[in-house]
């Protein structure tokens, strides 16, 4: 018989409501995730500690090989390209590249990490809005694709390219009216106004830069996959005039990235699984815009692809532990984890799904997911619907493998170690936790305030 004094929980009672559904959709089922590619969730806080970033290889190769494979059916010439911003960690760009994409870059610290993982320049694409005349020296002795953002920066290259006497592969980045709002007219050159046209002309009869390609971005997290073939027709208008007006074939057109993960807005009433269109949506739409122009076979471009998000979300997860439960002055439950908004930045916009490691009843009430900052704003989840999860506890984040590892900061407290599951499910880590040490070697002191 167990005799041991039980603690004391106040008694909450909650209105249970019964009946259709609302327009903000149902609370939602809560899963039980007791591994991660058959390596135990409970294993890996014990030997790598809590939170834990944890990314699946299998994962990451799967869900691009589909991709791949849905675009190369329905377009003879595709080339992905990953985007380094979306998650630049070394063990995730390689798996890319083993699995042949290019790299996709927006700094001179992305260029130059791409190399470092021996990246030949060719197979670099260079976007981005600000690129040093270092950065620009690199690229063009690598050949680098230079994709130009502004007059200015194709000002540059033309005096840069002269003076070295080097020809540089560029290409132009373009902004356009797809039919989505608000149009993403910060980045590139406009199509509607002739300003891209402009630039293609300065560029043709400029000695030292070879036009390569066309490139457009036209948004993030883009729901429209009519948006895409408006920018896919529009390119290839272009790709056309160029030929036909200087019987010149560019090599490549670049639709960019903006392909939505499985992630939930905050904004949406239904969850992403329903309200999101499939990336055989997306093939159709973009390479319909390409084909219906009806150039032959040896004609068509390469089309290039850097979509991110999409392909590396469902990779990564956040295991989180159970600090503390609590009762708002609302009745609403909190639950207070070991993780905060400054590792988990996507919180800030995402209705993450969330799993337990084991299940605590049917009984669940509406919640709150706190971080561990000091601050009001460290909110994980919002009006979530949760059983009461015991203090040790853990709490999975799903679909975090974009921007978390590239956008978070040391704020309060260090950033965690990351790990990766191999296909083998060997498990490795592939970025060392934080110490006080690494937090502080950069930091000089003062002589006057230094110790005697």
């Amino acid at each position: 018989m167990d005799t041991q004094k039980k603690k004391y929980v106040k008694p909450i009672i909650t209105k249970q409501k019964t009946g259709f559904i609302s327009k903000f959709g149902k609370t939602g089922l809560l899963t039980v995730l007791e591994n991660i590619d058959g390596v135990s969730i409970e294993e890996l806080v014990e030997k790598y500690n809590s939170p834990l970033f944890v990314i699946s290889e299998r994962t990451i190769r799967a869900t691009q090989r589909k991709a791949l494979r849905i675009f190369k059916t329905r377009y003879p010439k595709v080339q992905f390209a990953w985007s380094y911003k979306t998650n630049y960690l070394n063990a995730v760009c390689l798996i890319f590249h083993e699995e042949g994409s290019w790299a996709e870059v927006v700094s001179e610290f992305e260029y130059d990490k791409a190399r470092l993982l021996g990246i030949p320049g060719n197979k670099i694409i260079f976007n981005g809005p600000h690129k040093p005349k270092s950065a620009l020296l690199k690229a063009i002795n690598d050949g680098a694709l230079i994709h130009i953002d502004h007059f200015d920066e194709l000002f540059s290259l033309i005096e840069l390219t002269d003076e070295i006497n080097k020809t540089a592969n560029v290409a132009i980045r373009i902004n356009m009216d797809t039919g989505i709002y608000p149009k993403w007219d910060r980045f590139g050159l406009n199509y509607e106004n002739g300003e891209a046209y402009e630039a293609i002309r300065r560029i043709m009869i400029t000695k030292n830069l070879r036009l390569a390609g066309l490139h457009c971005h036209i948004g993030t997290y883009v729901l429209s996959t009519d948006a895409y073939k408006m920018a896919a027709y529009k390119m290839t208008e272009l790709y056309k005039r160029i030929k036909y007006e200087y019987n010149y074939q560019l090599d490549y057109i670049d639709l960019g990235g903006g392909i939505p993960s499985r992630n939930t807005l905050y904004s949406y009433y239904l969850d992403a699984s329903v309200s999101i269109p499939s990336f055989e949506d997306y093939a159709d739409a973009i390479t319909s815009g390409i084909i219906e122009h009806g150039l032959k076979s040896d004609e068509l471009p390469l089309l290039i692809l850097e979509s991110g998000r999409a392909l590396i979300d469902e990779a990564g997860y956040l295991i989180t532990s159970v600090v503390a439960n609590k009762r708002l002055s609302n009745g609403k439950q909190a639950i207070i984890v070991d993780a905060g908004v400054n590792l988990l930045f996507t919180s800030f916009w995402y209705k993450h799904k969330i799993s337990t490691t084991e299940f605590y009843g049917e009984v669940r009430d509406e919640s709150v997911i706190y971080g561990n900052l000091c601050m009001n704003i460290d909110v994980l989840r919002d009006a979530v619907y949760l059983p009461p999860v015991p203090v040790g506890k853990q709490i999975i984040f799903h679909n975090v493998g974009a921007y978390n590892m590239t956008q978070w900061m040391q704020f309060i407290t260090p950033r965690p170690n990351v790990v990766m599951i191999m296909e083998d499910s060997s498990v490795e880590i592939i970025r060392e936790a934080e110490t006080l040490e690494y937090i502080t070697q950069l930091e000089r002191v003062p002589k006057k305030l230094q110790k005697k």
